[in-house]
Formats: structure tokens, C-alpha cells, sequence
């Protein structure tokens, strides 16, 4: 932590927010022999990306491009071109340098080989030290001062910083307890910055379950299942995967796969309807004949799983929808397990959500990602208005986006 008895400081760039794309970004403008200071609010750098890597730390996607571009939606172009300097393949030889060796899952999804996130955070962070970047912890950002210098809440007070470039990498609004808190958005917006709303990605929904099937089924995978739904242009769509009942609804990487397509139908028509294939691969004329075979005295849910194989979420979810005699009507019971109806009333809070939609608009960044009203300052990372689904396209923008703005740093000071 900086000296309490220096009132202000001058530094050459100063990269604001510890996480991936702002370690990254100072990385680049170090590299490039540039003065670097990185603040953090939290007491360490790289809290979100170690929570995120608990269950395995999902780097990129083997997804090639341009199907990979494809998956961020409506930037597509604009991340596209950042990819076109840090692509996936660029990430793992990264890792690789750091001594992090890196392979390809079942899923296409690209890990560390031993999963974790401590090891590279720490290999990255002492060697960010060892090449001259200063970091200052427990600094908060708020603005800037009548003078513009940055102004920082600090353990021993407020403290003021005077530098030639900025550059923010502030994160969404999703894990405020990590640091990601979205408090920047004000601080921008008094400035003229153009900002979207931030919104849950990457989420759970609400579903109004009955108090029986939460009771019996709450945090209960459902495995191999085909969701359909009509995204915002009419087009029927499908996926494959799996998701998780939840006390308050559905969650869960298939749900969070499809989140910005429900969220932006639900904005639009208050609620969403996804409709679950419980068996895949089964014809709906063939459940049908199966179910009609005589029951020899079994219950129906005893019925239901000998005929269909279907387990006992499966089959709770049927007579949530159903009722309790569901069995009197075998051609409804048919139709519904190909496609039954999961009523969405809302995405759950933001702060619960692994991701977040909007912030700082693309078109008030010029091609250096700098803001066009506040010339020598740069933004990088979630705090820019694009999303993507899990599966390792978060982290890779971050990253692009993070070196598009370090280059851009680096260009406005050589003109200056």
C-alpha cells in the first residue's frame, strides 16, 4: 500500500480494478515500458476469478471462430475484432508462460490441468511485482477530483492521483461482495458517459413451484434434457444440457446458456415460457404406446418409470404440471414429458448472477476502447456493454478487450 504521507501521486497509467482484465491490461502497459500503478478496492487482486475457478477454472472454449465471435450476441463484430489480436489459442499460450498447461474438456471447454485458479493468480501476480508493477490494495475508487486527479477511500483516508492515462476495469454488478459492485456507474454517468443498464446474466429464474415439488426436489439436477424457446426474432430454438431445480426456480449452465434470450422476452412480455424435453431421443407415439401397456397393479409413478425411464424429478415435474391424476389422460402425459411447460416470472437479483449485461456502450469508446468524453480514459472487461454465456468466452473478452485498451493507452500517450 502506498505511503499515508503522500498526499498525491503521480503515475504514469493507472490501471483501476484487480481483475483479469485489469492485471492484464497492466501486463501489456508494462511490457510496453510504461510506469504501471494497479488499484483494487478489496485487500487482493483476482477475488471474483478464484471464487469462479472453485469448481474448475474454466479459461476459453475450443469453439473455432467465427462460431466462437458468435457468441456474443449482438457484438459480435466489435469483440470479433478484439479477438483478431487475443484469441483462446492466444490465452492458453499465455497460461502455458506462466507455467500453466492447459487442455480441452468433453465439452469443449478449455481448463488449467489441475483445474485451479490459485496457482496462476499467484504465479501472475508476483510476476506482474517482478516487473515493476506497483499495486495499491483497499483502494476505492470515486472520481475524480476539481483538479482531475483520481480520488481513492483508502484505510488511512482519502488520497489523490494524478495520471497521465487511466484505465478502468471495473467490472459488472454481479458478486458485489467481490468487488464487482457496479458503484462506477454513477461516477461515469455524471461525467456524460453513455451507460446501459446493468442486468443479470448468466442466471437463475424464478419459477412458482408449488411448496410440494420445492420440497421434494429443490437442488435437484435435471440431466438430458432438450429446452425450447423463441428468441426475440420469432425463431424457435433448441439446446441440450442439463440445469438445476431450485428453491425459487431453475438455474443452472443449460438455463444460463439461453439466460439473455428469456431475460430480454420476459423485459418484453413480463413473462417466458421454456419447454423441457424430459426424453430426448423417445417419440412422443411411442411414450404414448408404452404408457398405454397395462399397469399390473403398479402405481402410475411406478408405471411412469418402468415405460419411460423418466427419474423422480422427472416425474415430480409431470404432475406439477399434470396434477396428481395425471395418469387418466396417458396422450397428455405423452405430449407434456416432450414438451413441458417451466413458467419464468423473473431473472433472480443481479448480485446472485454470474455475469451482467450492459455498462459502458461501445459506440462512446472509440477503436482504443477510450472514452470519447474523457480523453485519456480506457475501459476493459465486464464493465462494457456485452455478454456472453458461460463456457470461457467471458474470461477471453476480458482479456481481448483488456489488450485492445492497453494498445489504445499506449497509442494516445505516444501522440500526446
Amino acid at each position: 500500500m502506498s505511503s499515508p504521507a503522500d498526499p498525491a501521486i503521480t503515475a504514469r497509467v493507472a490501471v483501476i480494478g484487480g481483475g483479469p482484465a485489469g492485471l492484464f491490461a497492466a501486463e501489456q502497459l508494462c511490457a510496453a515500458g510504461l510506469s504501471v500503478d494497479l488499484y483494487e478496492a478489496k485487500g487482493s487482486p483476482g477475488r471474483k476469478f478464484l471464487i469462479a475457478g472453485k469448481g474448475g477454472l474454466n479459461l476459453t472454449h475450443s469453439d473455432p471462430r467465427p462460431l466462437f465471435d458468435s457468441r456474443y450476441r449482438e457484438q459480435t463484430a466489435a469483440v470479433a475484432g478484439w479477438l483478431d489480436a487475443f484469441d483462446a489459442d492466444a490465452l492458453r499460450r499465455w497460461a502455458a508462460g506462466l507455467g500453466v498447461e492447459t487442455y480441452v474438456g468433453s465439452s469443449g471447454r478449455v481448463f488449467p490441468v489441475d483445474r485451479k485458479a490459485a496457482p496462476l493468480l499467484r504465479g501472475w501476480v508476483r510476476r506482474l511485482k517482478e516487473q515493476g508493477v506497483r499495486f495499491h490494495v483497499q483502494h476505492r475508487w470515486q472520481g475524480w477530483d476539481a483538479d482531475g486527479a483520481l480520488c481513492f477511500a483508502t484505510e488511512d483516508g482519502q488520497r489523490s492521483v494524478h495520471a497521465d492515462a487511466t484505465l478502468l476495469a471495473l467490472g459488472g454488478g454481479s458478486w458485489p461482495q467481490l468487488g464487482s459492485d457496479g458503484a462506477w456507474m454513477p461516477l461515469l454517468q455524471s461525467r456524460g458517459v453513455a451507460l446501459a443498464p446493468l442486468q443479470a446474466a448468466n442466471c437463475g429464474f424464478d419459477v412458482p413451484w408449488t411448496a410440494w415439488f420445492v420440497q421434494r426436489n429443490a437442488g435437484t439436477p435435471l440431466k438430458s434434457v432438450v429446452a425450447h424457446w423463441t428468441d426475440l426474432q420469432g425463431t424457435p430454438r433448441h439446446l441440450q444440457g442439463e440445469c438445476v431445480v431450485s428453491e425459487y426456480g431453475i438455474e443452472g449452465s443449460l438455463v444460463y446458456a439461453l439466460s439473455a434470450d428469456l431475460r430480454e422476452t420476459i423485459d418484453r412480455d413480463g413473462s417466458a415460457t421454456l419447454w423441457l424435453d424430459l426424453v430426448p431421443g423417445r417419440e412422443q407415439d411411442r411414450l404414448a404406446a408404452d404408457l398405454a401397456r397395462p399397469r399390473n397393479g403398479r402405481s402410475f409413478g411406478e408405471h411412469l418409470r418402468r415405460q419411460t425411464g423418466v427419474d423422480a424429478v422427472k416425474a415430480s415435474l409431470l404432475f406439477e404440471v399434470l396434477g396428481k391424476d395425471a395418469g387418466q389422460d396417458i396422450a397428455a402425459v405423452a405430449a407434456t414429458l416432450k414438451r413441458l411447460p417451466v413458467h419464468l416470472q423473473r431473472p433472480r437479483p443481479m448480485a446472485e448472477a454470474i455475469s451482467t449485461a450492459g455498462g459502458v456502450t461501445l459506440p462512446a469508446l472509440d477503436s482504443g476502447l477510450m472514452l470519447t468524453v474523457l480523453p485519456g480514459v480506457f475501459c476493459a472487461g465486464e464493465m462494457l456493454d456485452w455478454e456472453a454465456p458461460t463456457g470461457g468466452y467471458l474470461l477471453t473478452a476480458c482479456y481481448a478487450s483488456a489488450k485492445r485498451a492497453a494498445e489504445g493507452v499506449i497509442n494516445w500517450l505516444a501522440q500526446r
